[in-house]
């Protein structure tokens, strides 16, 4: 059976982390989101799951095959893709979590978060379009005039338009500080941008009427490095008068970029010739203005590594229940067949369980991050503000690591558990296999992202952001270290985060002597605060499953589930913990002490 016939959104799960887990209720006592009630927000989940299924998992694998065309500079979309955007706009998904001034919809960002999932589960590189536009909106709203705000915004959540980040020029990637786009000064505020940007997804499509590209390029005077990055806004057609798409700009699509996956999203190389342009926010201030499109873009990255992970999952199990293969090691299941289903093995259920401890503690983490941005852009009182800007700051790098890592891996084991079918294509597997490998690489690939949170996240503000992790989590393992309900859990919680707070305290020490002790350590540092997060996660989920038993409430199946995989996580997932870091006390010495001609010295 293709995946095509296999996923269903897990909507129960997403309520069961929004409203037990955690109190999603506070949302609607915010100004601005009072309609944001429990209903509301699970009605909304309801009907993004119908249409992301019945629109855009149609076009999942047909989309992989054809890709996106170039034809006389302008590029073809698969076959479909322009027909369901169409649809996505007028069901309001590009304008969710808007500002209504500028024609958004106003809802959370936490229900946004949980149909991102849903969107990348369906279809990864459909998401792709509105995505990058959602990203650049942010951008223009907090850093742009407002002339620029009533000129593009509107169109942006329509969808009429979308947008792209324009970073990357082939000579240098991470660092932006080599970009060699230049930005003339016009004379009569705009600025004329010349230069070449490669890897630009959606940087060219026939979606929408204008795409609106956010550049970074460098004034005349600029001084070096990324201090003199400025931040353009160049639109692939000159809005006239009237606000409609007028002449073309002199920017222009030379190339689709023959890449690995999400063949369904237009991979661009842009030449910037000449092309008119107007600054957002303040000369050589540029990165700061586009890294608020990065760290949302980081986040929504995180969710392709969710939402690849649970079609993955679904996949994977949906073909493991029902494929015959060999009997039970305990003695023939089926009699009646002339072989069990692969599930009797524990080796197929250890990757089934594998994957799943990781899709629903991951879908637990992003409600928490998303709740905590709600809170940081909403609450009324300022302090509480600052805490939960700070935990987001602190787990940015987190989920787009971890869970990026875990989507790759569940693909992969998705293809294990289906064998050679998993490596076919009509299955669809392997499509996401290498769908999901991007999302390790872009954004910041996952080692920059380990680099910033052990080397600026954990020293930030005399280690503020930190505290908004480790007091609760120490709070709460305090509050449950005498709870019969959590004693099975709470010990092997409180040895994590002791191997944590000793991490954390050696990297900053030998941080200050050596910085390579940094990098050595940041890629464990972050997997090992990876794992006690979602330990203590995991032990709120089981204690929130328990009372439900308890108290009768729901469906007893969905949460002796919760247990069980709460069980398996601490059992055969955390114990990856103590390697972490164990690894980390090693030092640097293993890594740099090979001698760099030695490294081909077999060759």
């Amino acid at each position: 059976m293709p995946i095509t016939d296999a996923y269903n959104a897990p909507v129960k799960d997403m309520k069961f982390v929004l409203h037990e887990l955690w109190d999603a209720s506070e949302l609607s006592t915010y100004e601005g989101y009072e309609d944001a009630s429990p209903d509301l927000i699970d009605a909304m989940l309801e009907e993004a799951a119908k249409f992301m299924k019945n629109e855009l998992l149609p076009l999942n694998q047909t989309g992989d095959r054809e890709g996106c065309t170039l034809e006389n500079g302008v590029v073809r979309t698969p076959t479909g893709f322009k027909e369901a955007y169409d649809k996505y706009c007028e069901n309001g998904f590009t304008s969710l979590s808007t500002d209504p001034k500028y024609g958004g919809t106003g809802l959370p960002h936490t229900l946004e978060f949980m149909v991102q999932e849903m969107v990348v589960s369906t279809n990864m590189a459909f998401g792709m379009y509105p995505g990058l536009s959602h990203g650049c909106y942010n951008a223009i709203y907090l850093h742009g005039s407002e002339e620029q705000k009533d000129q593009y915004l509107p169109k942006l959540n329509t969808g009429e338009w979308s947008g792209t980040m324009c970073l990357t020029e082939p000579h240098c990637g991470t660092d932006l500080g080599l970009i060699k786009t230049k930005a003339e000064p016009k004379g009569d505020g705009s600025f004329s941008i010349s230069g070449q940007k490669i890897f630009i997804s959606a940087g060219e499509h026939d979606l929408t009427e204008n795409i609106v590209h956010l550049v970074l390029a460098k004034l005349p005077d600029a001084p070096e490095g990324v201090k003199g990055i400025s931040l353009f806004l160049v639109p692939k057609f000159i809005p006239n008068e009237n606000n409609e798409p007028g002449q073309r700009n002199g920017v222009r699509c030379n190339a689709i970029e023959e890449k690995m996956g999400i063949h369904g999203n237009a991979t661009c190389q842009l030449f910037f010739d000449g092309a008119v342009g107007w600054m957002v926010g303040q000369p050589n201030k540029g990165l700061a203005a586009m890294f608020t499109m990065m760290n949302a873009a980081r986040l929504g990255v995180g969710m392709q590594g969710l939402g690849i992970g649970e079609i993955a999952f679904q996949s994977a199990f949906d073909y493991a229940k029902d494929r015959g293969q060999g009997r039970s090691l305990s003695g023939t299941k089926s009699p009646d067949q002339p072989a069990d289903s692969i599930l009797v093995h524990p080796d197929v259920r250890r990757m089934l369980l594998r994957m799943k401890a990781n899709n629903e503690g991951g879908r637990a983490m992003a409600a928490w991050i998303a709740l905590n941005i709600d809170k940081s852009l909403k609450h009324a009182d300022p302090e509480v503000r600052e805490q939960a800007d700070d935990f987001v700051q602190l787990m940015t790098p987190i989920i787009k690591s971890y869970m990026t890592d875990a989507g790759s891996e569940a693909a992969n084991l998705g293809v294990q558990t289906m064998g050679g079918h998993g490596y076919i294509e009509e299955w669809g597997m392997e499509q996401l296999v290498r769908d999901a490998r991007i999302a390790q690489i872009y954004e910041g690939t996952n080692g920059i992202q380990a680099l910033d949170l052990a080397g600026r996240k954990l020293g930030a503000h005399y280690g503020r952001y930190l505290r908004s992790f480790f007091h609760p989590v120490s709070t709460f393992i305090e509050e449950n270290a005498m709870n019969a309900d959590a004693g099975e859990f709470i010990g092997d919680l409180a040895k994590a985060f002791g191997w944590l707070q000793q991490a954390t305290g050696q990297i900053a020490q030998s941080g200050l002597k050596d910085p390579e002790e940094v990098g050595a350590a940041s890629s464990d540092y972050l997997r090992l605060f990876a794992l006690t997060a979602l330990a203590y996660l995991w032990c709120e989920m089981a204690l929130k499953a328990k009372a439900a038993l308890k108290e009768g409430r729901g469906e007893a199946a969905f949460y002796e589930a919760k247990i069980n995989t709460a069980r398996f996580f601490y059992k055969r997932m955390l114990p990856e913990a103590q390697a972490m870091f164990k690894m980390i006390g090693a030092g640097k010495e293993t890594i740099m002490a090979m001698d760099e001609d030695a490294f081909s010295i077999a060759a």
